[in-house]
């Protein structure tokens, strides 16, 4: 008798931990935000006030080494599929109106998890498809409930469009940062098994404003178009810090024990807008170009398994697709996607160069944002489609200020360059 109930308690004892077994993946996702607006990067002094991800900086894994495309439509095709820009025609942010979307015959990161037993969900932005393309979109890619901003931006944060998984458009009218937290924590409330949640917040995306007085701490900004133009840094700033705010309003609605078996990524989507980088990088832009002040981005890994301290181990948003897959124990084949679990765990990554690349076939004037970069070890080569290619050493020279072959090329870095180039034909093979 005194056995059976021993054996018994011991039995109702495991349960949570058999239960709880496959941890839970919170993506949250910031809308325009480079390495220069983060505290977590030694990049500048003019980064927000972000306390919670801050706070994931100190108990987490910071990625120092971390890419994503220029603009944010390819940074988001290139994470639910797992493949390079080339492979799904996505190489630019898709307009708001017609055709041109992701493929809905890809198979998509929610394809892999609605066969496995992870409840999957996307809140947010979506923009990997314009209009023509259909409303329901999300659906037809595998995200089986999906509420949120469907193009590129909102013209307004307190007054926009969402839409849901059946592809039906209603107007909202409330502060979209805190509309999708809203959102997130009744899913998230709602989740009996296993869950991942792509969290994809359009802040700190213009247009710059005053966010409600409650979330940030700027009270002296005056809301007025004609000093936002002027000085928009401190307004995209204050953006940031709603932003924070509500990401630890959602943290805090978990509780303990959901908080301790969820994985956290938190990630910019390209690099900051150019209004607020002004002069920053030289003669460089910002977001929308293949230097590092486009592409480089804040990534953050904090929760279940996790170690803390920061790891030089590269990562592409491609990776996203099998990482994810591979916590959720689902098989994911692609060859651009290496998943960077071992490094959560403290052991190698298994990416070896950077790949990013930039593309439309609309006719444009600024053809020299357009092209691929690539990096291997210290070295990053950009090739842009119009003009000749750069080489910068990233160790020595973070900001690309100095062009390693202008004005003629040495022996030494001609073997770097035709290296990096045979590498590119490879990985686009």
């Amino acid at each position: 008798m005194k056995f059976s109930r021993l054996f018994n308690a011991l039995i109702i004892a495991a349960i949570p931990l058999t239960l709880n077994a496959k941890p839970n993946v919170l993506l949250i996702i910031a809308d325009d935000m480079g390495l220069d607006a983060s505290m977590c990067y030694n990049q500048g002094n003019q980064q927000a006030k972000m306390p919670n991800i801050e706070r994931m900086c100190t108990q987490g894994l910071v990625f120092d080494n971390a890419y994503a495309a220029p603009v944010c439509s390819p940074t988001r095709a290139s994470m639910i599929t797992g493949q390079y820009g080339f492979r799904t025609g996505i190489g630019a942010a898709i307009p708001r109106d017609g055709a041109g979307g992701l493929a809905t015959d890809t198979t998509s990161l929610f394809d892999l998890l609605n066969k496995s037993d992870y409840s999957a969900n996307i809140i947010g932005k979506w923009h990997l498809a314009g209009s023509a393309d259909g409303l329901n979109h999300p659906a037809k890619l595998g995200v089986p409930d999906y509420f949120g901003l469907y193009k590129g931006r909102a013209r307004n944060y307190s007054k926009w469009k969402a839409v849901n998984s059946k592809g039906q458009e209603k107007r909202i009218e409330g502060y979209s940062t805190t509309v999708f937290t809203d959102k997130a924590i009744e899913w998230i409330g709602k989740q009996e098994k296993p869950w991942f949640l792509w969290l994809a917040y359009n802040a700190p995306h213009s247009p710059f404003h005053v966010p409600p007085k409650h979330l940030h701490s700027a009270h002296d900004l005056v809301d007025d178009p004609k000093k936002i133009k002027a000085n928009p840094l401190p307004y995209y700033n204050a953006m940031l810090e709603a932003l924070d705010t509500e990401i630890g309003r959602l943290l805090a609605s978990m509780d303990a024990q959901e908080r301790d078996n969820t994985v956290f990524i938190f990630m910019g989507d390209n690099g900051s807008p150019n209004q607020v980088t002004r002069g920053f990088y030289g003669d460089h832009a910002a977001k929308g170009t293949l230097y590092d002040s486009g592409v480089h981005v804040p990534f953050v890994v904090s929760g279940k398994g996790v170690i803390k301290g920061r790891t030089q181990a590269f990562v592409n948003t491609t990776d996203m697709f099998s990482t994810v897959a591979a916590i959720a124990n689902v098989d994911a084949k692609t060859t651009d996607s290496h998943s960077f679990l071992p490094v959560l765990h403290g052991r190698a990554s298994n990416r070896d160069y950077i790949y990013v690349e930039h593309f439309t076939k609309a006719k444009t004037k600024r053809q020299e944002v357009y092209g691929w970069a690539l990096r291997v070890g210290d070295y990053k080569l950009i090739s842009p489609k119009r003009g000749r290619k750069k080489l910068f050493n990233l160790v020595t020279d973070p900001l690309e200020q100095i062009d390693l072959i202008a004005g003629g090329i040495s022996s030494g870095h001609q073997k770097i360059v035709d290296s990096l180039v045979l590498k590119h034909k490879a990985v686009t093979q």
